[in-house]
């Protein structure tokens, strides 16, 4: 009998990476008004821009555009199989810029640059950084990033020649944010969302504790994987996942990340397009029926030069799971990298919110 296993791909192990190596990753991927219908099934979003084509269209857009994080899991699914399908887990993002919006019935495609590597001290797994571009049928760029993530070795004997660990920006700048020269932020109706919180109503270190939770269950979190088209096997095969640590599958932090961005709805309701992900970590894991908690911090607020209409909100998204409000609050402030077992989730990322008239 002929084998057939030459014809398989296992992806790539932390040995099989090396700095400058570029990768064009396969599936092209369509993105239709189905797909949209299915994140808000999936995630509860409520954002009116990705709800509403009266909406989008009066504030500039050509249609109604695909939710922002939905186009960015979509583009980072491409990216699985060579990158994290044999990932212990995806470790953190930066320098993460939505330069264009995103239409149903647009085609994205995905390029990937390694630009670092470094061995754990284990010596089974090492930490690869990936500089990704995503564009669509035009060959328009539409989403830009880094990650990191920690994946496993296959031959144990391999060391890398040297550890690279990559300069990072520590945030996306002003000058550097992709601002939509079309929006029309005097278009803007809080009719749309029953709130007149605008830019100007919030201050820098303020604190909004967002009051809802949600259960995310094993069924929703693979379902919104296989939307996305990751197949990273620790979101899968449970029993794999049953011989780790961990003992259990590994909710993928895409769907965290959509979750809590969208609890966080309830205090920033005319929050708009997400400009940039400034920087983000997967502090702890997040499990099937586990219950997510969001709270979010203002760092920053900026004026945009020569714009009256709209300005930009940076902000910390802090998600926590299976813990009373009280108890949470009793950890703040949350200091980087000191985590408490409970905290999933710090995301810092910078936003468009439209601004009073006059």
């Amino acid at each position: 009998m002929n084998s057939t296993s030459q014809k398989i791909n296992e992806g790539n192990f932390f040995e099989d990476f090396s700095i400058g190596q570029e990768i064009f990753h396969a599936t092209p991927r369509t993105i239709t008004n189905g797909d949209s219908a299915l994140y808000i099934a999936l995630t509860g979003s409520r954002h009116p821009i990705a709800s509403a084509s009266t909406v989008a269209e009066s504030l500039g857009y050509l249609s109604q555009p695909i939710d922002d994080l939905l186009a960015f899991h979509i583009a980072f699914g491409k990216t699985v199989p060579e990158i994290s399908v044999n990932a212990i887990a995806n470790l953190g993002y930066a320098n993460v810029r939505f330069i264009n919006p995103v239409y149903p019935n647009d085609t994205l495609y995905t390029k990937s640059t390694i630009i670092g590597l470094k061995e754990n001290s284990n010596k089974k797994s090492g930490i690869v950084y990936v500089q990704s571009n995503s564009f669509n049928q035009k060959n328009e760029e539409i989403i830009s990033w880094i990650r990191w993530v920690m994946v496993h070795k296959k031959n144990m004997s391999f060391t890398p020649q040297k550890n690279l660990i990559p300069d990072l920006p520590e945030s996306v700048v002003l000058d550097k944010l992709p601002i939509p020269s079309f929006f029309n932020g005097n278009a803007f109706n809080t009719r749309w969302t029953k709130s007149d919180n605008l830019w100007e109503h919030y201050k820098k270190g303020e604190v909004i504790y967002h009051p809802s939770g949600m259960t995310v269950s094993d069924t929703d979190h693979t379902l919104a994987t296989k939307l996305y088209q990751n197949n990273a096997r620790l979101h899968f095969d449970d029993f794999m996942m049953k011989k780790t640590s961990m003992g259990k599958r590994l909710i993928y932090g895409g769907h965290v990340i959509s979750v809590c961005k969208n609890l966080s709805y309830d205090g920033l309701e005319n929050s708009l397009a997400i400009l940039a992900i400034n920087g983000g970590t997967h502090s702890n894991p997040t499990f099937g029926n586990d219950t997510l908690y969001a709270s979010t911090e203002i760092l920053d607020k900026w004026e945009i030069p020569y714009r009256s209409d709209i300005g930009v909100l940076r902000l910390r998204l802090i998600g926590y799971k299976n813990m009373e409000l009280d108890a949470f609050k009793k950890l703040m402030p949350i200091e980087n990298k000191n985590y408490h077992e409970h905290i999933v989730l710090d995301l810092d990322y910078s936003i468009l919110m439209p601004r009073k008239k006059g």
